[in-house]
């Protein structure tokens, strides 16, 4: 039953991230936002993440924690498509429009919030899998509050650097949450492992 409500619940999630994904993404490159692109790729990323874990529940210990060693290098992705958005960016210096920054954070921020509430329900369920997936949800909510913050500074400051730094921010999350799902998958190898 624990395997059913959690293989429903990351189907619904990877089915939201793809959608806004797609407004993300559109808007990043219409405005030049690296913090918008980061986040988008994000989406991206956890409806992949989502999406493997519907097909790996119910495999075993060993199995799981191999996919968990996956799921962590797909977490760093959104950190190296972040950098080279970052250096393209650097060089233009020209700050996003603020208002599609925060509106379009804003949306960001509702979509991941309804994900992280759906997953905390079930992030104690396939180990290092569920952590995953909550793991991730919840920084891109703390992700979206940032983005609406530096489109409000932006606005009052005419900068980009507020919009590259939420970027790099991000990627640097993205990163911090993958070596954590690395102890989590570690785990369930040990647990898979042999006893004496």
């Amino acid at each position: 039953m624990a395997a059913l409500t959690l293989r429903r619940t990351v189907v619904v999630v990877a089915l939201l991230n793809v959608a806004y994904f797609g407004v993300e993404f559109a808007v990043a490159l219409a405005i030049g936002s690296v913090s918008l692109f980061a986040d988008s790729v994000d989406f991206l990323e956890d409806a992949s993440v989502n999406a493997l874990i519907a097909l790996a529940l119910g495999w075993s210990a060993a199995r799981r924690a191999q996919v968990g060693f996956v799921l962590a290098a797909f977490l760093l992705v959104p950190a190296v498509a972040t950098i080279a958005m970052a250096w393209h960016q650097f060089g233009a210096a020209t700050p996003p429009d603020a208002r599609w920054l925060s509106g379009t954070g804003a949306g960001a921020f509702a979509v991941n919030m309804t994900c992280a509430l759906l997953l905390a329900r079930v992030r104690h369920h396939a180990g290092s899998l569920s952590k995953a997936a909550f793991l991730s949800a919840r920084n891109d909510v703390l992700a979206n509050v940032a983005i609406v913050a530096a489109g409000a500074v932006t606005a009052l400051a005419g900068s980009a650097w507020p919009d590259l730094v939420v970027g790099i921010a991000i990627g640097l999350l993205n990163a911090g949450a993958a070596r954590e799902v690395i102890e989590a998958a570690r785990a369930d190898r040990a647990e898979a492992a042999p006893k004496p």
